[in-house]
């Protein structure tokens, strides 16, 4: 988007054409105006830039102008031109939300450092305003959010693969969204009225693996007190999913590969053979078809899984996504942890781009996270701060409702740590969460 525009308003011919020299010598794009009626005529609310405007105009002056683009935008920037009679109007209206004013007369340095900053700011507030509707945009059923190409074939892929009802091996780093892939291929294929099971196999100790995933008879082992129906059993008919199966154990393997071959299972502690309407969906945080990184990983199991590779690529390769994905979970936690949304700052989204993100979007999420309780921990420069108008008291009481919801965050919802970490009485503890509407359950680990 180019936001290098200005809207430059003056009566007078020899000064406006003075001005929209300078400017554009400067490097900015500059539409005059004589009076301010042509300029509320071109300007709306998705305007890009910054209006520039004198104060002393016939008929609508600066002022006024002013007052009517607030009704019509309230983050529109504009820089009042003042005579050294007008400052006090001026500053008050600095006061009702004027970006800006320069008495006359100036010099061009003047003017154009104060552009540049607004431009800035407009910048971030058109940027927000885009990625909101693109989120609201979002359809909520597709998981994979993401506009880069890459993520539009990974997609078109997914659509494709899911209806030939093959296993799938999926391929990934950590934390790049493996289970939502493989929900995906459930939920597009005609499996879906099926159960979608779901495995860690780097989660489970050898003695418990197999048992869970194929199931045993009442005493076959010392414990199996009553019959267990295994995973592989319960996705008959629907999909498998195995996520980190280069940890399965090697045991466990053998009996897999075999379950793969023949589609059917024999439980713990029984000689009978079940058949199983099966589709294994594998995932693999390590590349299998690397005999290096293979390792204790069978061969023929892993030639067995590999009908289709899906690779899924590091946030790092489709940076063009990250600030559409993390405006997506800042609405999302913000809605979570009942805060309203922040604006993204000049900070964030510096942050965002530069950052490698070794934990992909598991890493961004939680990142998002820490943003709508104003934890992320990067520093707010001077231009990021903007004044909303609210009085001392309605500050101090959004500050203090902030710091209750980061102790609750930092303390996982446990009362007497958020307490002590406030330094109040329990009493006083839940007075205040009643008076801001805090719920201490949306902060409890692990929910």
């Amino acid at each position: 988007m180019d936001s290098n525009h200005i809207a430059f308003v003056e009566d007078d011919d020899d000064l406006r054409a003075a001005n929209c020299q300078t400017l554009e010598l400067a490097g900015f794009n500059v539409q005059p105006f004589p009076n301010a009626m042509l300029a509320l005529r071109f300007l709306t609310p998705d305007f890009p830039g910054v209006v520039v405007t004198d104060v002393r105009m016939p008929h609508i002056d600066g002022l006024e102008l002013f007052r009517r683009l607030r009704e019509m935008d309230s983050d529109l920037p504009v820089i009042l031109i003042t005579g050294h009679g007008d400052i006090d109007m001026a500053v008050e209206a600095i006061h009702k939300g004027a970006y800006d004013f320069i008495a006359k007369p100036y010099p061009a340095d003047r003017l154009v450092q104060s552009i540049m900053r607004a431009l800035e700011k407009r910048r971030l507030v058109m940027e927000n305003r885009e990625l909101r509707l693109a989120v609201e945009n979002t359809n909520e059923s597709l998981p994979l959010i993401g506009q880069t190409p890459v993520m539009q074939n990974l997609r078109k892929t997914l659509r494709h693969v899911a209806g030939a009802d093959v296993d799938v091996l999926i391929a990934g780093e950590t934390g790049t969204g493996k289970e939502v892939v493989a929900g995906l291929l459930h939920e597009w294929s005609r499996r879906k009225q099926g159960n979608f099971v779901a495995l860690n196999c780097g989660a489970l100790p050898e003695t418990v693996i197999e048992s869970e995933l194929f199931g045993h008879e009442a005493g076959a082992f010392t414990g199996a007190q009553k019959k267990r129906v295994g995973r592989i059993e319960h996705s008959s008919g629907g999909t498998l999913f195995l996520d980190e199966i280069e940890s399965m154990p090697l045991s466990t393997q053998v009996k897999l590969l075999r379950v793969l071959e023949s589609r059917e299972i024999t439980p713990l502690g029984t000689n009978e053979h079940r058949p199983v309407d099966l589709r294994v969906v594998a995932a693999a945080k390590v590349d299998l078809g690397s005999a290096d990184q293979r390792v204790n990983f069978r061969e023929d199991l892993f030639y067995r899984l590999n009908v289709v590779t899906v690779s899924i690529p590091p946030l790092r390769e489709r940076r063009d996504d990250i600030m559409l994905l993390f405006t997506h979970f800042l609405h999302r936690a913000s809605a979570r942890f009942k805060t309203d949304v922040p604006e993204i700052t000049a900070a964030q989204r510096s942050y965002l781009m530069q950052h490698d993100w070794p934990g992909n979007v598991r890493e961004l999420v939680h990142f998002a996270e820490r943003a709508a309780l104003g934890l992320d921990g990067i520093e707010t420069t001077k231009s990021d701060i903007e004044s909303d108008g609210s009085s001392l008291p309605q500050a101090m009481e959004r500050y203090e409702a902030r710091l209750i919801q980061q102790a609750l965050a930092a303390n996982g919802g446990d009362v007497r740590s958020t307490i002590q970490a406030l330094g109040i009485p329990r009493k006083t503890f839940y007075d205040k969460l009643q008076r801001h509407g805090i719920d201490r359950s949306d902060y409890v680990s692990g929910k």
